[in-house]
């Protein structure tokens, strides 16, 4: 392992940890700030860009164009110092982090204050065939994959004669009935009718799209009754919804269901489209800090943001906030009184971590306690369909879904890309969606190398 030395890093640092929402919220609140001091600020993330990721079902469905709902580090943080890479290890009480760049060796990088927001990833259970099989809607590059396998499985099954072939390539299988889930089979149902309308040697009856949940109601963050009511709308599109169901098998794409009362067989079919949506969890890596984790995985945070010591008290010099944070919710939360993970908490501790890390440690304002009462939640399931719970308002179809963009609109980060969404809505309003297949991008020499080959 080697030391790197610069003159950046003997300069008072925050090291930033993910730049992600809460990451890239922090830098850019701080990145001017701390330079006029001396210091820098330092952003460690395996991506150049941070993902907005409540609009993935819409690039997923053809929505929105994918690199509309990344914001670049390179253009937004230009008085931080990027590294692209990710932080494997964290002694804190040495306050150094050992980083692995995307290229290079890995080194060790000192700092004054850390901000662990490294977020969550995909939560998984160990279902024999899943990780071969299916497809999470974590990242942008999942959401590009999943449209084009949409559009590829239903061009495909056009030409196909084997029915039970033809059968599987139009079968799309969602494990999981929260927010992501929901939005996601309700945008690529609403994405296949287009492209099926659009090829006469497909039937809207062949499509199958099914739905599976553990638990006995989907979407937890809205009422039972608007629970009931999207489960209605679903199935009234011809979406098949499981409840109190389980994925017990998807070897080669085969799936064995099962009923979560007695454990019995539920239903086996085979599927050549799985994607899996059953959940988060902190982000893994803060197992490999000396930091103080809770039974849900996620770092011990006290209300001003600073995470706590074993005692309760706060640690010098250590922030976190969002998704790996386990912040007292005193509004109300999760069963254990924390804040939930979304994106609304995220950008709001963002903030308000930024404006306490600056007032500890260069005496500038004062230190709050975050406290933020959930306005509600919205959801949109394709085009003009959607529901939410705003202030208490409960809303369907057409008011929800404007809910939902007006939301999510001016929640996205930065100006520039808020313009460019919009433009990308407009132009779906006039022209439908783009559900367009690009072919061969996991393999894009393929015609170059078939040119290239001496000819026999």
């Amino acid at each position: 392992m080697s030391i790197i030395e610069s003159s950046s890093q003997k300069r008072p640092r925050i090291l930033v940890v993910g730049g992600g929402y809460v990451g890239l919220y922090v830098a850019m609140k701080l990145q001017k700030k701390v330079k006029s001091h001396g210091g820098i600020v330092t952003v460690v993330d395996p991506n150049p860009y941070m993902t907005y990721q409540p609009f993935l079902p819409e690039v997923a469905g053809g929505q929105i164009e994918p690199r509309h709902v990344v914001v670049s580090h390179r253009q937004h943080l230009k008085h931080a110092e990027l590294v692209n890479g990710r932080v494997l290890s964290i002694d804190h009480a040495g306050k150094k982090a050992v980083i692995a760049p995307v290229n290079g060796d890995e080194f060790e990088m000192e700092y004054t204050d850390i901000v662990m927001s490294a977020g969550a990833v995909t939560r998984t259970f160990p279902i024999t065939g899943l990780a071969e099989t299916g497809i999470g809607l974590k990242t942008i590059e999942e959401a590009i994959a999943l449209r084009n396998k949409v559009a590829e499985r239903i061009e495909s099954a056009s030409n196909m004669t084997d029915p039970e072939a033809r059968k599987r390539a139009l079968t799309f299988v969602v494990v999981g009935g929260g927010f992501a889930g929901i939005e996601t089979i309700a945008e690529l149902e609403d994405m296949a009718r287009h492209l099926v309308n659009l090829n006469d040697r497909v039937e809207l009856s062949e499509l199958r799209f099914v739905l599976v949940e553990a638990m006995g109601r989907i979407m937890p963050e809205v009422t039972a009754e608007q629970a009931e009511w999207v489960v209605e709308h679903l199935r009234s599109r011809g979406i098949e919804v499981l409840l109190n169901t389980s994925l017990a098998d998807a070897t080669d794409g085969y799936m064995q269901l099962i009923n979560m009362a007695d454990k019995s067989p539920a239903d086996q079919f085979g599927a050549d489209t799985l994607i899996w949506c059953a959940g988060v969890m902190a982000n893994p890596m803060v197992r490999s800090t000396d930091f103080p984790i809770e039974q849900r995985g996620r770092i011990e945070t006290r209300t001003d943001l600073r995470i706590k010591d074993a005692n309760g008290d706060a640690l010098d010099g250590a922030w976190a906030a969002g998704d790996i944070s386990a912040v007292k919710d005193v509004t109300g939360g999760l069963p254990d009184g924390t804040c939930v993970p979304n994106a609304q908490h995220a950008v709001r501790q963002a903030k308000l971590l930024a404006k306490n890390l600056y007032a500890v440690r260069y005496g500038v304002g004062s230190v709050k306690e975050y406290k933020h009462k959930n306005l509600g939640a919205v959801a949109g399931f394709g085009r003009n369909k959607g529901v939410a719970k705003v202030v208490g308002i409960k809303l369907k179809g057409w008011p929800a879904w404007m809910a939902h963009r007006g939301y999510h609109g001016m929640a996205m980060p930065t100006f520039e890309r808020k313009f460019r969404v919009l433009g990308d809505w407009m132009v779906a309003f006039f022209f439908t969606r783009d559900a367009l297949q690009l072919n061969n991008l996991e393999a894009p020499r393929t015609a170059f190398e078939e040119t290239a080959k001496p000819k026999k």
